[in-house]
């Protein structure tokens, strides 16, 4: 991926968010909440969507300590994304319709696809928490 001077601006801020209970806990909240806000037919981002809500549990069990089997610098890859994700100003605003959205999901795709067996890990385990009925 080329440089993304604002993806790098989301990946400095990490390193304060990630290891903050409260900090991080908030940006999962204000993810969510953009989530929602998202026309997710008309953007035909269905793989995103999914993306960004599996990295929202991740970072919610990490803040909560309940899942910590991730590498450093992996989280703080994930942490970047959501904040990506959540920043209206990035490399297109998310004032443009449906364009202004088009960069946030390519990071969301690249972060996953970069860090998928890590996922894939967390995806399993929170699965395995799901109890049998």
């Amino acid at each position: 991926m080329r440089k993304n001077i604002f993806f790098e601006n989301a990946f400095n801020k990490a390193t304060s968010i990630a290891g903050r209970k409260g900090r991080l806990l908030q940006l999962v909240s204000q993810a969510f909440q953009k989530a929602r806000g998202v026309d997710w037919k008309t953007t035909n981002a269905q793989a995103a969507k999914s993306r960004i809500m599996a990295f929202g549990r991740l970072c919610k069990a990490y803040a909560l300590g309940e899942y910590r089997d991730i590498p450093w610098k992996t989280m703080l890859l994930v942490v970047a994304a959501v904040l990506y994700f959540v920043n209206p100003l990035d490399f297109l605003p998310d004032i443009i319709p449906v364009a202004g959205l088009t960069d946030d999901f390519a990071i969301l795709l690249w972060v996953y696809g970069t860090i998928r067996q890590e996922i894939e890990k967390f995806l399993e385990w929170e699965r395995s928490r799901i109890p049998v009925k």
